[in-house]
């Protein structure tokens, strides 16, 4: 038998809407508990989010047999993944690549989440108990370990950095392949190959109920949008204070908009308290998908850049089969990395030591794993 549960949930009720009497003909930018509509906005985005639903349960019906493919798309378009693959293996490959993939993250990162506070975007696992639309049809969808993001849902995270981030290694890449061969058939190529894997991205978040289909539109054309724009003022070679004084502008800013949404009395936490109640499972829910992870994640990330530049401005300069051993020992270090356990109380703690292990990730890059490559590889040829 089916160990995870599926969407046949328990009928819920909204909180009343008070003042939705008082302001007919506006929309107000509230959650959807205390959101307020004009007269036929609702009815619309309940059309929008059922043929979600239905298209989700279909991809679910007929791809049942591809569900650990899935899984393993969704996770190389966690945007976790841009900091800890795509960012050591394109930096091996190009430095100044490298650098842009890791500032392209970073901000669009930020910008995303900006976005899900200001928007309140539903998630479809949470959604289908919470309409109340599906008492006599429920959808044959299930949950799986990936579904439980506590985010809200709009626009797609893991699509808008994906695109953010993969437009910086594909054109790269088709500017690499055409100065070479001149074929703009051969450097079409890349581009052909970024729109195939943010299609792939894009129906692994609905297979899993973790985004509606219009929600991952939004994310691939503002992340294609973020990384044009983002890819052509890469802070390369700034002081370090630029990058501290960008990390805290980041942090603050993002505090301040969380504050200010406060005192206009909007619960900004009210899509984590829905997750965890319509999660199928307790232990899905983790404390790496909160929203302020994600904070730190960026801000410790930019800091680290800052640091590693620093330390080392320029980089390591070394030969392709020394760079290949670096990148090697690099994926291990950020593996280990990655998997080192945190304590999850106080959360404080957790969100500081998230914090250094993305301030981390730029070192053992750029400067540690390199600088201990060159070395090695250095004494030898003296020897």
């Amino acid at each position: 038998m089916c160990d995870r549960k599926c969407a046949a949930l328990p009928v819920q009720t909204y909180p009343s809407r008070p003042d939705e009497h008082n302001f007919q003909g506006f929309i107000l930018i509230f959650p959807p508990h205390i959101r307020v509509h004009v007269s036929g906005e609702n009815v619309a985005m309940e059309a929008v989010y059922t043929h979600g639903i239905w298209m989700a349960e279909s991809l679910q019906e007929r791809t049942r047999s591809q569900e650990k493919f899935w899984l393993v798309v969704t996770h190389i378009g966690d945007p976790k993944a841009a900091f800890l693959l795509v960012f050591p293996f394109t930096y091996f490959i190009s430095k100044r690549a490298g650098v842009t993939v890791l500032w392209v993250a970073a901000v669009s990162e930020w910008l995303n989440l900006v976005f899900k506070w200001m928007l309140f975007g539903e998630r479809p696992f949470w959604w289908i108990g919470e309409s109340r639309l599906f008492v006599n049809k429920q959808p044959k969808v299930h949950q799986v370990s990936s579904t439980c993001e506590t985010g809200p849902g709009s626009p797609s995270g893991h699509a808008m950095v994906s695109a953010a981030v993969w437009w910086v290694v594909v054109s790269s890449l088709g500017s690499f392949l055409y100065s070479r061969t001149h074929s703009v058939v051969l450097s079409a190529a890349p581009y052909l190959l970024y729109v195939v894997m943010l299609l792939a991205v894009g129906i692994s978040r609905i297979f899993i109920l973790a985004h509606f289909p219009h929600q991952v539109v939004a994310g691939s054309f503002t992340g294609l949008i973020l990384g044009i724009v983002l890819s052509r003022r890469v802070p390369e070679r700034r002081p370090l204070l630029f990058f501290f004084s960008l990390s805290v502008v980041l942090l603050l800013g993002a505090l301040m908009l969380y504050a200010g949404l406060l005192q206009l009395g909007v619960d900004v936490t009210w899509s984590i308290a829905l997750a965890k109640k319509w999660c199928s499972r307790a232990e899905w829910i983790r404390l790496e998908t909160l929203p302020f992870s994600s904070l730190t994640r960026d801000c410790g990330a930019l800091l680290g850049l800052g640091l590693a530049q620093y330390w080392k401005p320029g980089g390591w300069s070394l030969p392709w089969a020394p760079r290949a051993l670096a990148l090697a020992f690099s994926s291990m270090g950020l593996y280990h990395v990655n998997r080192l356990p945190l304590p999850v109380q106080p959360q404080g703690l957790f969100y500081g030591l998230f914090f250094v292990k993305f301030i981390m990730v730029p070192q053992i890059v750029m400067v540690l794993v390199p600088g201990l490559v060159h070395l090695v590889t250095h004494k030898k040829k003296k020897d």
